[in-house]
């Protein structure tokens, strides 16, 4: 900071200071400063319009009887749940929810494999978002062992057909993937560890991830390689720095949709660093498999 910008900077702090003395002579509850970085206020008032529009297409959905899924996979600790929590913040939770089910009962287990999650899919007028999905067959369950080589199989040739039926229906589907790298998702784990409300989120299977990292890998490339399909395409979400991940994710749903009210002013062009075509993720990782196995 050059000696102009901080003497510009000293006068300010002091005339607030001023102000503040003021307020707490006429008694006043005094106030603490709050400070926040540039990037940090242009996010939050980027977000802000985001979520004024996201409104707007929640009311779209409402009166045109639409029904939309929007699908959340990727890698622990990738930023599923903080891009979630944005969207749904300043919706009506009477027309939109989020579903993340826990592990199957044991009567579950008996059923359809695909059952437990067609009985929250959305009706019309309503956004559902899936927190994790039935991916997990083509993701955590083959790299732990919770289902059989014929089972990941099965679902990998099924998966395409039972996402046609959704759409045939009527159902508006988008799937997005978060992928954080292997560094990221390290330094996340350990600031998990660290911080007393963030433990809930450490599991046994995440503690795993990090010495199974190629086996992810190489799932998630069978997962994109059989269920990216023309219809129902997977959106990649490159997402070490998060709040670039949830300010494009949210606008690649927004580009998704023509609705009363959208407005012409905001950019909903999406950042190609962050967010690319599933066809292009499963390129990057057959090079990237390809060149583990000739090391």
């Amino acid at each position: 900071m050059g000696k102009k910008k901080q003497n510009n900077f000293v006068d300010f702090c002091v005339s607030k200071c001023k102000k503040e003395n003021v307020r707490i002579k006429e008694g006043k509850t005094p106030r603490l400063p709050v400070w926040k970085k540039k990037d940090t206020l242009a996010y939050e008032k980027e977000l802000k319009t985001l979520q004024m529009e996201l409104l707007k297409l929640q009311n779209h959905i409402k009166e045109k009887e639409l029904k939309v899924l929007i699908i959340f996979e990727g890698r622990d600790a990738a930023g599923k749940g903080g891009t979630i929590k944005r969207i749904m913040e300043h919706l009506n939770p009477r027309g939109a929810r989020v579903v993340a089910l826990n592990k199957p009962s044991d009567v579950e287990k008996t059923q359809w494999y695909f059952q437990r999650y067609t009985a929250h899919l959305p009706s019309g007028g309503e956004l559902t978002l899936f927190d994790r999905s039935w991916y997990n067959r083509a993701g955590v369950e083959p790299v732990m062992g919770f289902c059989t080589e014929k089972q990941h199989a099965r679902f990998l040739h099924e998966v395409p057909f039972y996402e046609e039926m959704q759409i045939g229906s009527g159902t508006h589907l988008i799937k997005f993937y978060l992928s954080v790298s292997k560094e990221e998702q390290a330094e996340r784990f350990e600031e998990r560890r660290s911080n007393p409300l963030k433990n809930y989120k450490i599991s046994p299977i995440d503690i795993k991830a990090q010495e199974k990292w190629d086996k992810y890998t190489i799932a998630n490339y069978s997962m994109l390689l059989a269920s990216h399909t023309q219809v129902a395409p997977w959106t990649v979400v490159h997402s070490d720095n998060k709040k670039k991940a949830r300010i494009n994710v949210i606008k690649h749903i927004l580009c998704q949709f023509d609705y009363e009210g959208k407005s012409s002013t905001i950019d909903l062009n999406c950042d190609s660093t962050i967010l690319c075509d599933g066809s292009e993720e499963i390129i990057r990782l057959e090079k990237l498999i390809a060149g583990e196995k000739s090391s």
